[in-house]
């Protein structure tokens, strides 16, 4: 590897932070899916001591950083912020040029982006998007929480709903109906494989109702973020959307297309490299003494309210 002009894509979603370490040539030479647990600026600053001791920092030429907590570890790194939309696309006509729209579902939302690639340069127009509510439902995080409530790792739950010939109808607009309907199919004996698969589809459903509503998925369809590793979800997209063979393409890079998309965006306009500037600020703000928990007074009642009381 060659430690000089290297370039850091981050994307610090709301479950996971996906780290990648280009070169100036485009080239990815480390990819990295971390879970967060609640902790997205200790997790970045554990993954970046951990690159830097391998790698020089003065051979870094930008960190770029996207995603629900992007801007305020931007600041911390004195990186530079990319919105997530922008990335996403960019990584996607980058690497698949003839791709028309993007499903991306992380572990927080759901984005639907309309683009239009560029072959000769790997520019890309964004004609039209749109995201989702910040709701569990139709995100990583209510099927992680499925996976768990049936007693499956998540990637049995992926590989299980391959099994469902029937998949039953589940509510998807909302994860509480969701759940509800879930249950009342357990009750009825119905075989884990189809209700996992059920599940699958109603937020496939649910995606095309409301994200996609009065939009033209127009083909070849990219389906990225971390719900992409779901091979039931995969499956329910293809069916759902109606869509051909060759019509949906799952990156090599699913999870990491917008750490890639925004390293790639800083990469191209020199003006924005700076100097790397460590970990200081950052090991500053996570280590700073949060104030001590007070503890309030107990609650009790009145002499008056005492008497009261029959």
């Amino acid at each position: 590897m060659d430690k000089i002009g290297l370039h850091i894509g981050l994307d610090v979603g709301s479950v996971s932070l996906n780290t990648v370490l280009i070169d100036l040539e485009k080239n990815i030479l480390e990819e990295r899916y971390t879970r967060t647990k609640g902790q997205p600026l200790e997790t970045v600053l554990r993954i970046l001591s951990e690159i830097l001791s391998r790698v020089p920092a003065e051979g870094i030429r930008s960190v770029s950083v996207t995603g629900t907590a992007g801007k305020l570890i931007a600041e911390l790194l004195e990186g530079e912020f990319v919105n997530e939309i922008i990335a996403q696309g960019k990584s996607t006509t980058y690497f698949y040029p003839h791709v028309k729209t993007i499903i991306e579902m992380g572990g927080e939302d759901s984005k639907l982006i309309m683009l239009e690639g560029n072959p000769r340069n790997g520019d890309c127009r964004i004609l039209d998007f749109s995201m989702n509510t910040i709701c569990a439902a139709g995100t990583g995080s209510f099927l992680d929480q499925q996976a768990n409530r049936l007693h499956y790792t998540i990637e049995e739950f992926s590989e299980l709903a391959l099994k469902s010939k029937t998949p039953p109808r589940i509510a998807g607009r909302c994860s509480v109906f969701a759940k509800s309907d879930m249950i009342h199919l357990q009750q009825g004996a119905t075989p884990d494989y189809d209700i996992v698969a059920g599940l699958c589809y109603a937020l496939a459903r649910n995606f095309k109702s409301n994200i996609g509503k009065g939009k033209n998925i127009i083909r070849p369809v990219s389906f990225q973020g971390g719900v992409a590793a779901n091979a039931g979800m995969r499956k329910a997209f293809f069916d759902v959307l109606e869509l051909k063979e060759g019509e949906l393409t799952i990156p090599k890079h699913f999870a990491s297309m917008g750490a890639i998309g925004a390293a790639f965006l800083t990469l191209e306009s020199p003006e924005k490299w700076k100097n790397f500037q460590g970990l200081d600020r950052l090991k500053e703000y996570v280590s700073r003494a949060l104030a001590p928990d007070v503890a309030l007074e107990p609650l009790s009642l009145s002499e008056q309210h005492q008497k009261e009381v029959p």
